[in-house]
């Protein structure tokens, strides 16, 4: 199964989400590849991933019912 079948066979799709702490910003990317966007605020990013799933789903019957954002954040302990 390719990765396009893969992601419409989903009823879900999931977002990994990351804030870009140098420069500000976010960044989402699909966790089965191939859907990624940007934006300065997480409101801008919401209506961007919307976009994105619709435009890269040409009909909308097999696009995933559900979107969900996984907010990923990193630290660094030193020691």
């Amino acid at each position: 199964m390719n990765e396009r079948a893969r992601i419409r066979a989903m009823s879900e799709i999931i977002f990994e989400v990351r804030e870009d702490e140098t420069d500000g910003g976010y960044t989402a990317s699909a966790v089965s590849g191939g859907i990624h966007t940007e934006a300065e605020t997480l409101e801008e990013l919401r209506r961007n991933v919307r976009e994105a799933v619709d435009c890269y789903f040409d009909d909308p019957d097999k696009a995933p019912k559900m979107i969900r954002l996984h907010f990923v954040r990193e630290e660094l302990l030193a020691r």
